[in-house]
């Protein structure tokens, strides 16, 4: 079993776990079940990647979209973990050798979604049956849940696979999931002595914000070109309204393109692929786009339609600043995007339709709500929340107020005399004394009927909206949502308690501030120097490293190996792939700038030693090893392996340091002792001042070698 928090730091770079992170972990290797409730970005991967790391065996994901798959497949594998997948994309060839390589222990985690896990006589079910097994993790587990937005059928199914595979430790893992999501997925899956791991769903580093969707396409190009360069993404309602914004982008000379689920196949992974290897700034898409996306740097996410639940807004809202890294989300709120949702969620279950309803009425709260946005969201899904946090446009916005006990006395007084059955429309016009025909003739001989003719209708609407967030009002559940009194509202009408409502003007709003960087020279360059590597690997930047590392390397300017590992994002595996490079890059410019190491006002961490090239041997090492020591030179096992000739290079140099492969089988005799004499020279000072003293004729490949070896 090995120790978690030296994979934690040579795996994936990072010092320390956040969140629930560590109990989650080791409640797992104990053997036990697990529902684990994160927020996106939270770090749910890691909860179940390090046990099945630190674990013998396979570790089985399931997970309901390819695009989530391959990236995190990739993601492991540039970490230097065996990691497959399996999907309709792939040849029967490929499967089948999927399959092999599962049987013959050469996979550390396989991807598979359940439509392809219980496809036809569940062949795939009979194989994991028969391998070492230690993990099976459910991704979007609230795919299980009729009561979630996103209900998958075949996710249902998981609860035989339960039974099939008795005695191996399930995890289910989501962000989104409201209390009757919860209850179903645990009802569902049956899992044993299970522990609810909740974490907040407070996405601290998102500053949410709404505007009127009056001139909102007008306001969306000029938010996105005060963010010029910055990468974002768009949602909207149709595909048409895609391709008419993407274009409009465009014309202000905006790096911007549309996705949409009526694009063919290659259109779409071209737009999707170029949006995330940053070739592209903006992606305008309807919600077919992002799902299993996990690009760290997408600063922000605006809505031009109102989405048709909170549990999708905060998922979307949620592909923002994953990096944690100050990000922003913006909707655009008209209430009759309403109307046009309620048709889309009509079906024939009578009981699906008022849970979506429900579900619509809430999201419609939220754009409408004058309280803390962030509150609102965190009590949606059963989370305590200050009143302000400081990060929405409600909070760092200063409203004038005014007395309006007289005008909430009639509102109070119009919904009691009403019964409490009757929804904001009829009230309001109840209020003003409308002459329409849909209002009842008994209702106009009530005494409160046109006591509030002199306000307009859209003043009525922001004033019911303040008495429901203030609790003298609350809005009941169901297809056709009904006023009813609040538990504040006794208080006004009987015992004169004060009303304060706000007035439409704004005294005073903040704006988010993205990015502060002293070195911005410095930070693009080191953002080309990943580009430059993630051709190389055929990755996306960020799986290189995240835009975190980046700032972090350019704020604290580490001038060694030593301090280099302390940066969040270098473990051991890419200090050996990327470390001198990116070390030359800071010494370059710090010796141009005539800077010094920052490092010591780096936060302290806790210090993890990282270990050396002999403690650890992974797979993906080894089969580079077997095809050298088989005759294959390392231009041919890149081709292979499908992996650069750096990466080779660094699996061949590992062995070096075990002793497990001659030193001369990469550097020819006569150059070890000059490379050693140059080593010794150079102490402390760095590979780059090394290679600078040897000069053109040998490598850096070369140097690292006879390094490793001694």
């Amino acid at each position: 079993m090995s120790d978690i928090h030296q994979i934690l730091k040579d795996t994936f770079g990072y010092d320390g776990f956040r969140h629930q992170q560590e109990k989650i972990i080791n409640h797992v290797i104990n053997g036990e079940d697990a529902l684990v409730l994160m927020p996106t970005g939270g770090g749910k991967s890691l909860c179940y990647q390090i046990p099945g790391l630190a674990m013998s065996g396979v570790s089985l994901v399931i997970s309901p979209l390819i695009a989530l798959m391959k990236d995190q497949v990739d993601a492991l594998r540039l970490n230097g973990v065996e990691a497959r997948y399996l999907n309709s994309t792939q040849s029967q060839e490929t499967q089948q050798e999927v399959i092999n390589s599962l049987r013959n222990g050469k996979i550390k985690f396989l991807y598979v979604s359940p439509e392809r896990l219980f496809a036809g006589d569940q062949y795939l079910v009979g194989v994991l049956r028969n391998v070492n097994l230690n993990l099976v993790a459910i991704d979007e587990a609230h795919c299980i849940s009729q009561w979630g937005h996103d209900f998958r059928p075949e996710y249902r199914r998981i609860a035989g696979l339960k039974k099939t595979l008795a005695g191996v430790p399930f995890m289910a893992l989501t962000a989104t999931a409201d209390p009757k999501t919860k209850k179903d997925i645990l009802d569902n899956l049956q899992l044993k002595g299970s522990a609810e791991f909740v974490s907040s769903f407070n996405r601290e580093n998102i500053s949410y914000a709404v505007q009127p969707k009056q001139n909102s396409r007008d306001k969306l190009v000029e938010f996105i070109r005060e963010r010029k360069g910055q990468s974002g993404i768009v949602y909207t309602l149709s595909r048409k309204a895609t391709e008419q914004v993407s274009r409009l982008l465009q014309e202000y000379n905006i790096s911007a393109i549309a996705y949409h689920a009526g694009l063919d196949t290659s259109t779409r992974a071209k737009r999707q692929d170029d949006f995330i290897n940053d070739r592209v700034d903006v992606v305008v898409a309807t919600i077919a786009f992002g799902m299993g996306i996990d690009k760290s740097n997408v600063r922000y996410v605006v809505h031009l339609d109102l989405p048709k639940n909170l549990e999708g807004y905060y998922q979307e809202t949620g592909r923002a600043g994953r990096d944690g890294l100050s990000s922003e989300a913006l909707l655009f709120f008209s209430r009759g995007d309403a109307i046009t949702l309620r048709k889309f969620i009509e079906t024939d279950n009578q009981i699906q339709n008022e849970i979506l309803s429900n579900k619509l009425n809430k999201m419609i709260q939220y754009g409408a709500t004058k309280k803390c946005r962030r509150q609102y969201l965190l009590e949606y899904f059963g989370e305590s929340a200050n009143d302000t946090c400081g990060n929405c446009d409600n909070c760092t916005t200063s409203f004038e107020t005014f007395d309006g006990t007289i005008i909430a006395q009639k509102a109070l007084s119009a919904v009691s005399r009403l019964r409490e059955i009757y929804g904001v429309g009829y009230v309001i016009d109840f209020l003003r004394g409308s002459a329409s025909k849909k209002i009842k003739e008994e209702h106009t001989w009530l005494k409160t009927y046109g006591v509030g003719k002199d306000i307009p209708k859209s003043q009525w609407q922001t004033y019911i909206r303040n008495l429901v967030d203030d609790g003298y009002l609350k809005i009941a559940e169901g297809k056709y949502p009904v006023l009813k009194l609040g538990v504040k509202a006794l208080g006004v009408l009987y015992d004169q308690q004060k009303v304060q409502l706000i007035k439409e003007e704004i005294v005073q709003s903040k704006k988010t501030e993205i990015l502060d960087l002293e070195h911005t020279d410095l930070f693009k360059s080191l953002k080309e120097l990943r580009m430059k590597f993630a051709s190389q690997e055929k990755v996306p930047p960020y799986q290189i490293f995240s835009d975190k590392t980046l700032i972090e390397l350019s704020t604290f300017l580490p001038h060694n190996f030593d301090e280099l590992i302390m940066i969040s994002g270098f473990g051991q595996i890419k200090m050996n792939q990327y470390g001198e490079a990116f070390l030359g890059r800071i010494l370059k410019f710090c010796k141009a700038q005539n800077l010094q190491s920052n490092m010591r006002a780096m936060p302290v961490r806790r210090k993890i030693r990282s270990k050396t090239q002999s403690d650890i041997s992974s797979s993906t090492q080894l089969e580079s090893l077997r095809l050298f020591k088989d005759g294959h030179q390392i231009p041919d096992i890149a081709r292979i392996r499908k992996l650069s000739s750096l990466t080779i290079e660094n699996h061949l140099i590992h062995f070096i340091g075990k002793k497990e492969l001659d030193l001369e089988s990469i550097v020819t005799h006569d150059k070890v002792s000059k490379i050693k004499s140059a080593l010794h020279e150079t102490q402390g000072q760095g590979l780059s001042a090394t290679k600078a003293l040897l000069g053109d004729a040998y490598s850096y490949t070369e140097i690292k070698a006879v390094k490793a070896s001694l």
